[in-house]
Order: structure tokens, then sequence, then C-alpha cells
């Protein structure tokens, strides 16, 4: 997906300057006296020593899983090695190797960095049975690091668990060679991700959580994350609850992932296919993320996903759990700002790109204005690819969409196939005059893509203390109610919470209602039905072209 900056540790800090009530006080649990906790604990495989910050206890990069380097390079994860003594857990690890959107409060990048990260409330105790909330970052399976879970585990008292996962060619590179060895090959970065859960299934209780309320949640490359490890069989029994944000169940077949990994090897020197895996495992790092074609998602039919997961939702076999679906009201202005300036014929252009067989029906029904200014080319796409589910979606051979990925319909599509299954509760983040990302003079960002992490872990991605300074009062409430939203679905299976507007499950069946998100001048939030869902993102047209829908 997009490339965020991340400056999290400096942007904290000023938060807290700026407002008190961005990181509360901690509290006790209730029911239980704060105590003052150790912060010494033994996993499974040595002794840990955390360090305090901001009313947060952190056990930050603990391996949980060995260093995937050599021989273990593209090769599922291996179990981690114990070790002697009081290992320091009070920064992070190193971020797995990626090319962009480094921050140095995660740390360098190396290839040993398949480390989770544990945060509780000061005065937490080891018998304490709290709820866990682990994070699966997005980043396009490219890029990110575990996230700082401060607000949400000050806020809201639970257990909070981040992690790093292998990105890019390293977590997902696919060759015969590797499928001719392990019988399949691609999507380690998930598996990494699935021996993480595992992990907080065997060591969770030592910090206060409780292994049988686990709920796992992403955002972006996070969100379809989320969506596989619910159809994953070795995943169930690992979580008992799930957020999809902005995500979806996508996927690749191994001969189209084969295909990708044989442009990787080639650009970088192992094309011959007899030899192309010792070839590989000696390529520097370097090479290796900028080699072009180093796409990555997830392949199917093999270990990890069986089945096509997209399929197995539609049907009803994946882990019947309550979720939280939702996505942002303008997913795709995040990605369309390097259109600023487009004619309409290069708009006409993209659309024929993206939509070859409905380029006609889709230029009627989003047509270039009569007055137009340097901003039209990208709004219009950003409401059309939002609109369709076209970003993270899988098309078939005549460029339909067979299977709807992130925003609008897609995500609308996605809620509707959980919730015949599951208690399913429906949102969109619909403020769209809060700030952007960066300054891009004449740009309006609305509810883009990611926007919503900076209302959830405040120091996402704020990158200025300028910047931070255009979150008003109504964002800081926003935030504020997100927060206990989200928190409340974590402890209790069930978002609302008595402060906050209601958040009723979603019933398709009945209005089907979700909850928009909103702050300031975009109103208060409020409940939308699935009418008036559908008719904002003109749902019918897309409905009508999309092959899921034939």
């Amino acid at each position: 997906m997009f490339n965020f900056r991340r400056t999290l540790g400096a942007c904290l800090a000023a938060a807290l300057a700026v407002s008190g009530a961005l990181v509360s006080a901690p509290a006790a649990d209730a029911g239980r006296p704060a105590h003052s906790s150790s912060l010494v604990v033994r996993t499974d495989k040595g002794v840990v020593r955390g360090a305090v910050s901001y009313g947060v206890e952190g056990f930050l990069g603990i391996p949980y899983a060995a260093a995937p380097v050599g021989r273990l390079r593209w090769q599922p994860p291996q179990p981690a090695a114990k070790w002697k003594g009081v290992r320091s857990a009070a920064s992070f690890g190193s971020q797995c190797p990626q090319g962009v959107g480094l921050d140095s409060e995660f740390g360098s990048t190396d290839e040993n960095c398949l480390f989770v990260n544990v945060q509780r409330r000061v005065g937490t105790r080891s018998d304490a049975k709290l709820p866990v909330y682990v994070y699966i970052h997005g980043g396009g399976f490219v890029t990110g690091s575990g996230e700082n879970l401060n607000k949400v585990v000050a806020d809201t008292g639970v257990i909070g668990v981040s992690l790093n996962y292998r990105l890019g060619a390293l977590g997902f590179l696919s060759v015969p060679g590797l499928t001719r060895a392990q019988g399949s090959s691609g999507n380690y970065g998930l598996l990494d991700q699935q021996a993480a859960l595992q992990w907080v299934q065997r060591n969770i209780a030592r910090f206060g959580g409780d292994p049988r309320r686990v709920t796992i949640g992403g955002e972006s490359a996070g969100g379809f994350s989320v969506c596989y490890h619910m159809v994953s069989p070795g995943s169930r029994g690992t979580f008992s609850q799930a957020m999809v944000q902005s995500g979806g169940c996508p996927s690749r077949t191994q001969q189209e992932a084969e295909t990708t990994g044989a442009a990787v090897a080639a650009a970088v020197g192992c094309a011959d296919p007899a030899t192309a895996v010792a070839c590989l495992r000696r390529v520097p790092v370097s090479r290796l993320l900028t080699a072009p074609s180093a796409g990555a998602s997830a392949v199917r039919g093999t270990r990890f996903l069986p089945v096509d997961p997209a399929a197995a939702v539609r049907s009803g076999r994946f882990a019947h759990v309550p979720t939280v679906v939702g996505s942002q009201r303008d997913e795709a202005r995040s990605f369309y700002q390097d259109s600023i300036g487009w004619t309409e014929q290069q708009y006409v252009a993209w659309v024929r790109s993206t939509f070859p067989r409905d380029a006609a029906a889709v230029l009627a029904h989003y047509p270039w204005p009569a007055t137009s200014n340097r901003t039209t080319a990208p709004y219009l796409m950003s409401a059309v690819a939002t609109d369709s589910g076209v970003l993270g979606a899988t098309l078939d051979a005549t460029g339909r969409i067979r299977y709807p990925g992130l925003g609008g319909c897609g995500t609308r599509e996605l809620r509707v196939e959980i919730s015949r299954y599951s208690r399913t509760y429906a949102y969109e983040f619909a403020h769209r005059t809060g700030p952007g990302w960066t300054d891009v003079p004449g740009y309006q960002w609305g509810a883009g893509h990611a926007t919503e992490l900076n209302y959830l872990f405040p120091q996402h991605g704020i990158t200025t203390e300028s910047e931070y300074h255009n979150f008003g009062p109504a964002e800081f409430g926003l935030a504020d109610q997100m927060v206990a939203y989200w928190g409340s679905f974590v402890r209790h299976g069930d978002p609302s919470t008595r402060d906050q507007p209601w958040w009723p499950h979603y019933k398709p069946v009945d209005l089907g209602l979700t909850l928009s998100l909103r702050a300031g001048a975009d109103g208060p939030t409020r409940l939308t039905t699935d009418e008036q869902y559908s008719a904002e993102h003109q749902c019918g047209f897309w409905d009508s072209i999309a092959s899921y829908r034939s």
C-alpha cells in the first residue's frame, strides 16, 4: 500500500505536551487494586526485563522465532533459542528489511527481526487475566513494523501486543525450487504472524493476559492478514475475536506467485531454476529490496492457505468469531495525489487501463466535469477506486472485479459475507476535514487510507510538530471515542460503550447499520443504513459490472 513516514517517539512527547488527554493516566483494572508490578517476566525461552514509558510498561523486542537468516531465509519460522540471564526488553528490536518507511524508534533493519512487543498498564498483576489486543501492522507487506500501542493500552487497560514479520521478497517470495522442497512457497511473513500468535498463546498469561480472550486486529496489509488468519487452519484457536480495518481476502495462485518470483530471481542474477534457491540465499538484502517485480501478497493452495480465502469467507469456511469490519470514506485519496494536474485524456487512459472491459460504463458513471482544475483527476480517480473496491482486489481475465479489495462496495461485500456466519460490527471512518499525511498544497486528503491510525495510535505517521497541532478538539475527541469503541470490543466483544453513541451489530437483512465515525464540521458520529451507504458509494452500479455479483 502507501508508504507512510512514522516518527512515533518524538510525536508522543509532543502529543503529551499539547493535550494531557492524549495518553490517560494509568488506572487499576476494575475490581483490582494497583500494585507495583515487577518488570521482570519469565517467558518460555527466558527472562525479560521491561521498562516504563508514559504510564505503560513495555516488554519490547522479545524474539518469538529464530532469526530467518542463512539456510532459514525462505523457510517457515523456527523456534527461538533459549537465553540465559535477564534479557533487556526496554527498546524495540530491529525492523524487518524494507526499502522505505523506517523509523529510528523501532530500531534499524536486519533480517534478525522476528520480535513481539507486549505493553500493559503500570500495576498490572501477572494473574489479572486481561483481554489481549494483537495488532498486525500494515504497509502493503513491504514496509512497517510493530506499533506502539501506548494510547490503547493506557486508556482501556487491555494488554497490547504488536509484532514484526518478514516483508517484501524476504517474506513472500515463491520459486519452484522452494515449492518442491517445502510443498508450497510464499506466505513466510504470514507464517511469521501465525508463529507470533502461537507465542501469545504460550506466554501472554505471564504478562497478565488471558490467552482465551485474544483479539487480532490490523489495518491495510494487517487487515488482509486478519482475514487470512480467519481462514487459515493453523491459526485456529489463537484468537477469539477479529478486527479487519481496510482489508479483504484476495490472493494469488502458486503459479502466479512463482511467475513473480522468477522475475525477482532473474533481476538479482539467479535465473537458473536448478540453482535459484541457493543463489538467492547468497544475495545481499539490499539487492533483494530493490529488485523489480518484488510484489508481496498471499498465496493460496499452500500450507498456510489451503483454499481460496475469499471463497472460504463467502461459503462460511472461516473462524466464526465476533468481528469488526470497516474502511475509510475516501480510501484512495492516499494513493492518487501524484495525479494532480492530470488532463481528461490521462484520466480516460487510466480508467481504460484499470477497467478494460467496462471502461465506457465507468466513464459514463464518473464523467470528467465541464469545469475542472488541477485536483479533478485525483479526486475522480479516488472516487472510482474507493467505491469499486478495486484497491487490492482480485480481477478476472477480462479485468472485472472477481473478489473486491478494500473500501466502498468492497468493504460492504466483505461485511455482508462475514455477517452471515458471525456477529459483525461495521464502521466507516468518515472524518474528511481532519489533517492529512503531508501538506500537499490544494489537495484535500479527506478520510484517506490509514488516516484513522492517527486517532487510534495518535503518534502514528505525524511527521512534524506543526502537523500534530492540526489536531483540534474535534480530532482529540474522535480519537478518544474510537479508542473507547476499540477497547470495548476487545474487552467485551461488543464495541458499544455507555459514554458513546450506540454501535449495534450489523444485520444486512434489517437496515444494515454502519457506524459512521465523524467529528467537527463533518458532524457527530452517527449510524447509516446499507441503503445510504450503497448510494453514497454507487454500489448499485458496481454490482452490475463486478463478476462477484454476476
